[in-house]
């Protein structure tokens, strides 16, 4: 029997490269199919991301609008002074009574207060130690006074000579100038919703009628409403 002819050595050099070439084209296809698949998951997760804040921005504005909590109000409603000692700088003592009514305008949503402690300044300088006040709780539309008693025990604070001059001079006159100031911290709950806490601090400034000799309740000149800043 006659043996076919072998195929010629240019013809076997010209089918391997057609099949590598073949091979080379499979690969590049799976590779650009597999970049493909791996594109479209990251687009996909990414419009999710996307869609999902969008929604929870939406969603955080709508709950703001229908409850957009107000600041509460705070007002001096009665002081009085049962010790000022001025005599030793430059130190003094002092005890002293504060009635403030706090009032929550919100009709949605409920004020707790944390950490809350208050002190009395004359001029910018602090003429009581700070005291804790008890944690608060205020409902909706509502009103709670507080009436704590600041300094007292003997406690000496240092002053400077300015605050003794000034108000020896301001009892000769019959009107001291006295601030009161709360801090602590703030929550708002609306709902099952708490918030987290904010820095609350509350100013007093007021006139309060004090001649040198006289203890006890002390006139108010005026309703000084408080300056709220959260």
């Amino acid at each position: 029997m006659a043996e076919e002819p072998t195929p010629p050595p240019a013809e076997e050099a010209h089918e391997t490269q057609t099949k590598m070439t073949e091979e080379s084209s499979e690969k590049k296809k799976e590779a650009m199919t597999s970049n493909y698949k791996y594109y479209d998951i990251r687009r996909s997760v990414c419009t999710f991301i996307v869609v999902f804040l969008l929604l929870a921005g939406v969603t955080s504005l709508i709950v703001w609008l229908i409850y957009r909590p107000h600041k509460p109000h705070f007002t001096v409603v009665g002081a009085a002074i049962y010790e000022l000692n001025t005599t030793s700088p430059p130190v003094m003592s002092t005890t002293m009574q504060f009635t403030i009514v706090t009032r929550n305008p919100n009709k949605r949503v409920s004020i707790y207060y944390d950490r809350l402690s208050a002190y009395v300044s004359y001029r910018n300088q602090a003429i009581t130690p700070p005291v804790m006040l008890p944690n608060l709780f205020h409902e909706k539309k509502s009103t709670v006074a507080l009436s704590p008693i600041l300094g007292g025990g003997g406690v000496a604070v240092p002053v400077s000579m300015e605050v003794v001059n000034g108000l020896v001079m301001d009892e000769a006159y019959g009107v001291v100038g006295l601030r009161l100031v709360l801090m602590g911290r703030l929550r708002w709950k609306a709902g099952a919703i708490k918030t987290g806490k904010y820095g609350v601090v509350v100013k007093c400034d007021m006139l309060v009628g004090f001649k040198k000799g006289f203890l006890g309740q002390v006139p108010l000149l005026g309703s000084p409403e408080c300056d709220v800043d959260i």
